[in-house]
């Protein structure tokens, strides 16, 4: 390509994605979709600015492979561990009914069996780049739909070497082409044994090299301060490891992802994760535009039945499959149809089987060009599906139609009641320490909102023993209620304390009246919402006042001592007659000011801390 070509195709698709992007945005199609339309639009089959050339679209290929370093990065290598039983059972489920069903169709309409077959292994490819690309611009990519998507795309990268030794088993009495350009790589002239070694040496080298090469390598280039050769370094390691990969045969994707697991717990990953980002979304955009690019237009006019036909039915057939094994899996009905919409779509992988497809005889031209139409289509199928599926949630939400609770598979010792600006707290702190929880939340908005930032939450109303049964209230140690609702809170402490008599509540409450309901209501422990913020925020004032900050703090623990005192000595008089609690609360309040009035005439011997516990105890108790 001359210089100005590409400088003129460049800019073109540039300009493409700089327009149809936002407009998609803003309509609410999500930026993939506006990334395909505008290839559409750009391409041989409606304004002709640009080809769809197989260099653009090696050279976007490449975002995938980023988008998957990226995705590494993000998953240490205990947690894929954890995920093993999804991506085979699950992932290996989906691969093999998929393409079974699939072949099952094509053979019932004609097709022979080996040509059914290669169909039906195409089609159980999904696209990764549409599919977590859509994900993590909702913010599921944590989700459990998010998460058993993801392993189920892993299965299908680790597929596609039995696929492409299959397929020349596939063709029916017809020699491989001699003129065959496809490269399997080292592995093509070995023995199995061989290339079995071949492929878990590659793996090994990307393990071990990345503990005690590279990461020394990004040490070294740290110390050079120069961004630009640190971002090198980076994608190199990207090229490196795909490179590699695809020298044995395997995904480069594949090899990408194992490199970014393996540096997920380095010291360098966000500093990697940030210089790769920019390059990583420029060549998804390329590559996105480079398949609207190659949808042909004159092929869907020429049939547009058949076209349709085969796309609605691939899309439906996969939707079948993949929903029950996800309510399999034990993920909620909502979850497991948004799982289900998004692995619906045929992958970009497709691509390369139906070249190899033709290369070795087993489906003719005209097939082809027909299923790499439908490929095309299918992926500009997903994230209007996700645009559906959103908007029925939403009217079903608006219309008050309740949502069934989810299931939630997980048992852990401590569950969170509400997720609110409370629960959130309680939740990242428990978190933070490694005890995990199990977080239950009423309010679908709110869940779905949370679950943008890799929070996993399960909706249902507390209230419900059931719900509580399911989340394992039987055998956990604590229920931290939290939920900002006086009534509800109440009822759910109440409902606890009545079931599941070994369990702990720690129960967040209104106020102080609230506070004294809820320990009524069987509550261990209870912490009124507003009281240790307006405390902190009244020893900040104090500050501001110019007083000493150790006298201010001082200030602040007496009020705190002298609160719980008087919430212990007015329990009994408030359950006898509000006018003698009226009385009391006021005699409290000015034993507080004698209190804190004395404390400014003392002078106390601070321990290290800072305080004088002993006479502050001895004041209290004094004022009491």
């Amino acid at each position: 390509m001359a210089a100005d070509g590409f400088l003129i195709e460049s800019s073109t698709y540039l300009a493409a994605a700089v327009v149809s992007v936002p407009i998609a945005k803003r309509l609410g199609l999500g930026s993939v979709l506006g990334y395909l339309v505008a290839g559409l639009i750009i391409g041989p089959s409606v304004l002709g600015l640009v080809n769809a050339g197989a260099d653009v679209m090696h050279v976007a290929e490449f975002g995938v492979v980023m988008m998957l370093f990226l995705v590494g990065l993000e998953l240490q290598p205990d947690r894929l561990w954890a995920m093993r039983n999804a991506v085979v059972g699950l992932g290996g489920s989906q691969v093999v009914l998929t393409a079974a069903v699939v072949a099952l169709a094509g053979y019932a309409i004609g097709l022979s069996f080996g040509p059914a077959v290669a169909i039906g292994l195409i089609a159980a490819m999904s696209s990764t780049a549409i599919v977590l690309q859509a994900l993590a611009e909702k913010g599921l990519l944590k989700s459990p739909p998010g998460e058993t998507s993801f392993a189920v795309l892993l299965f299908q990268d680790i597929a596609v070497i039995p696929i492409l030794a299959l397929m020349p088993l596939l063709a029916a009495n017809a020699p491989v082409d001699a003129g065959s350009t496809h490269d399997a790589g080292l592995l093509a002239d070995l023995p199995g044994w061989a290339s079995t070694l071949l492929v878990f040496g590659a793996i090994g080298a990307i393990a071990v090299g990345g503990r005690y090469v590279v990461r020394p390598v990004f040490r070294a280039m740290a110390m050079t301060r120069l961004r630009e050769i640190f971002t090198a370094t980076a994608l190199l390691l990207v090229a490196a490891t795909a490179l590699l990969m695809q020298t044995v045969g395997l995904s480069p994707a594949l090899g990408a992802f194992l490199a970014g697991v393996v540096l997920a717990d380095s010291e360098f990953r966000h500093e990697i994760e940030t210089d790769i980002e920019p390059f990583k979304g420029l060549l998804l955009g390329l590559f996105f535009i480079s398949v609207g690019a190659g949808i042909d237009l004159n092929l869907m006019m020429a049939k547009p039945l058949l076209l349709a036909g085969i796309v609605f039915g691939i899309v439906a057939l996969k939707i079948a499959v993949v929903f029950p094994l996800a309510r399999a899996a034990r993920l909620a009905r909502p979850d497991a149809w948004l799982t289900a919409i998004a692995l619906s779509q045929i992958g970009e992988f497709a691509f390369v089987l139906l070249s190899f497809a033709g290369q070795n005889r087993i489906l003719d031209d005209a097939t082809r060009s027909l299923l790499t139409g439908a490929v095309a289509l299918s992926m500009l199928t997903t994230p209007l599906l996700f645009i559906a599926f959103e908007r029925i949630m939403a009217n079903r939400t608006e219309t008050g139609e309740e949502r069934a609770a989810d299931e939630i598979p997980e048992r852990n010792k401590v569950i969170i009641a509400g997720f609110g600006r409370v629960g959130q707290i309680v939740g990242r702190l428990l978190l933070g320490r490694g005890i995990s929880v199990t977080v239950l939340e009423h309010d679908a908005e709110q869940l779905e909102a949370l679950r943008k930032y890799g929070f996993t939450l399960y909706y249902g109303d507390a209230r419900r023993h059931d719900l509580l049964i399911s989340a394992g209230a039987d055998e956990a140690s604590l229920l931290v209620v939290a939920t900002d609702d006086k009534e509800a809170t109440t009822e759910i402490v109440e409902m606890a304390r009545r079931n599941f008599p070994n369990l702990t509540v720690v129960a967040r409450a209104y106020d102080r009246s609230h506070a004294y309901e809820l320990e009524k209501a069987g509550a261990d422990r209870i912490i009124r919402e507003t009281f240790a913020g307006g405390v902190e925020m009244a020893t900040e004032s104090l500050k501001a006042m110019g007083i000493p900050a150790f006298e201010a703090e001082r200030s602040g623990r007496i009020f705190r001592r002298h609160d719980m005192e008087s919430f212990n000595a007015l329990r009994e008089i408030r359950n006898k007659n509000v006018g003698d609690y009226s009385f009391a609360f006021r005699k409290r309040r000015e034993d507080l000011a004698r209190v804190l009035s004395r404390d400014l005439q003392t002078v106390p011997d601070l321990d290290e801390s800072g305080w004088d516990s002993d006479s502050l105890r001895d004041e209290v108790r004094g004022a009491g």
